[in-house]
This record gives C-alpha cells, sequence and structure tokens, in this order.
C-alpha cells in the first residue's frame, strides 16, 4: 500500500503539517516541530514561514478513507 503525506488533524498546533509530516515519515512531530524552529531561526523566519502556508494550501487533511 503506497503511503500519502496529508495534514494531521490529531497531532497538530497550528495547521497539522509537521504532525501530518511526522505520521507519514515515522518521526516524532516534536522533533520536526523543534528543527523548524531552528530553521526558521537561522533563516531569518520568513522563507520557512512561506514554505509552511503553501504546504498548507497543498496538502490535504486525511478524510479517514482507506485506498484500496
Amino acid at each position: 500500500m503506497k503511503k500519502k503525506l496529508y495534514r494531521s488533524r490529531y497531532n497538530r498546533k497550528i495547521a497539522g503539517i509537521l504532525g501530518g509530516l511526522g505520521e507519514y515519515t515515522g518521526i516524532d512531530p516534536t522533533i520536526l516541530r523543534v528543527l523548524y524552529v531552528l530553521l526558521l531561526i537561522f533563516t531569518g523566519a520568513f522563507p520557512g514561514i512561506f514554505i509552511y502556508i503553501i504546504l498548507a494550501f497543498i496538502i490535504p487533511y486525511d478524510d479517514g478513507v482507506i485506498d484500496g
């Protein structure tokens, strides 16, 4: 079965992007959030926030339906 990237409805702080990415990759979303904040600090915030907003519009929420 092919995995799909979805925004998390349950493991979210803002839009569920990092929670969904954590579920997709198997990495703890808290680790991803810490890395994301560090990325924001070291890049001046703009690129990271811009990418996050774009992903919030592109990545759909999980509808709970199992493919197949």
